[in-house]
């Protein structure tokens, strides 16, 4: 069921996931005016500490959703293993952004490898896996050394067996329980890039610079900005991640991230919510991801994506608070450095709990400097 557009400050917004990228989305419709009601199971999530209802449910919580549905004007969601059917569920009473279909696409590595070759987007060499038997083939298409990936419920360098041979890879399937995966080949990497974009029903589209990512075991580590690439690139990776956007009809904001690999992009992942790699926009951009995923999710116009300045940004992982770290005191000592912590009560290893940015005028002083802060910690 659709409402009437715009939905204007006062109304209640509710969102599906309860983690960090909730938390930023709560605190941007909040500071815009509008009331918040999250979703989330974990009786101590970060956006339900933010948000003026916390409705402690499962996502497939048919009673919940109907609370939650009755109650907003319009929901969207955090991340992408958001069950579709739940989405559908919500659409029957409000307004729905980004729509089911997009994210049971983005949420299946499988499917979305296919809706994407077969939509004429260059990928990494990749197989399909269901089953062992399926291996032997998929080698002799990725070759060697490839990386098996779950085709769903991986991230962060979760669900991923760096394979050498057969066995190796037969091996890593049992241990992911059978379950189906994505067997993808190497490419000559070079750096990875990604661009974050919002998209409203008309078709409007508003692009922030590409952000240049270094990760360390499948987990974002540093994203510099504006990225070390030519302005040729850049541009060709906005328009790869507009045209993608465009060719699933999606209405919110979104992520793309690729591969630059022999001087040419290809699409890694597609991400159907805001981005790690776009939380430099909190301090650098005149408009931040978040409140660009509350315009378009309000159908109010799209913000305005300029780069402020130059920014390099770090994740803050649990590892931190070893040997008594971190050393906030060291960190924010420097008046060009913004810190963002979750509300995360326990540190794990690898776990995100905070992101700092680094502003500076010359983007390779911010990365210096991050890079020494990030020491520093």
């Amino acid at each position: 069921m659709s409402t009437e557009l715009p939905i204007l400050p006062g109304a209640t917004l509710g969102i599906l996931g309860g983690g960090q990228l909730g938390r930023m989305f709560t605190i941007a419709a909040r500071t815009m005016g509008y009331k918040v009601m999250v979703l989330d199971p974990d009786f101590a999530s970060p956006a339900g500490q933010m948000a003026d209802v916390h409705l402690q449910a499962d996502y497939t919580d048919h009673g919940a959703l109907k609370h939650l549905g009755s109650a907003c004007a319009a929901v969207t969601t955090e991340f992408e293993n958001v069950p579709a059917a739940s989405l559908i569920e919500l659409a029957q009473h409000c307004r729905v952004s980004p729509g089911a279909q997009c994210v049971a696409i983005a949420q299946d590595r499988s499917h979305e490898k296919s809706w994407l070759a077969q939509n004429g987007f260059a990928t990494a060499p990749f197989a399909l896996v269901y089953n062992e038997g399926d291996l032997d083939q998929g080698i002799a298409d990725t070759g060697t050394p490839a990386i098996l990936k779950v085709a769903r419920f991986g991230y962060d360098g979760k669900g991923q067996a760096r394979v050498n041979n057969l066995e190796e890879a037969r091996a890593a399937f049992r241990e992911f329980g059978g379950q189906p995966c994505v067997l993808e080949g190497f490419v000559k990497l070079e750096r990875e890039v990604s661009v974050v974009l919002a998209r409203d029903d008309a078709g409007r589209c508003a692009l922030f610079p590409v952000a240049e990512n270094r990760h360390e075991n499948g987990v974002l580590d540093v994203s510099i900005v504006p990225a070390r690439v030519t302005d040729a690139l850049a541009g060709e990776a906005r328009a790869m991640a507009r045209d993608i956007a465009a060719q699933l009809g999606y209405v919110g904001v979104m992520a793309v991230e690729f591969f630059v690999a022999d001087g040419r992009l290809m699409v890694n992942e597609i991400a159907p919510r805001p981005h790690n790699s776009g939380h430099y926009t909190l301090d650098a951009c005149a408009t931040d991801q978040f409140e660009q995923q509350v315009r378009a999710l309000c159908g109010l116009p799209l913000g305005d994506t300029r780069l402020l300045s130059p920014v390099v940004m770090v994740n803050i992982l649990g590892d931190r608070w070893q040997a008594g770290g971190p050393h906030w005191g060291t960190l924010l000592a420097h008046p060009n450095i913004k810190l963002h912590l979750y509300g995360k009560a326990t540190p794990r290893p690898g776990r995100k709990m905070g992101h700092f940015n680094v502003l500076d005028a010359d983007v390779a002083t911010a990365l210096q400097l991050a890079e020494q802060m990030r020491d520093a910690l």
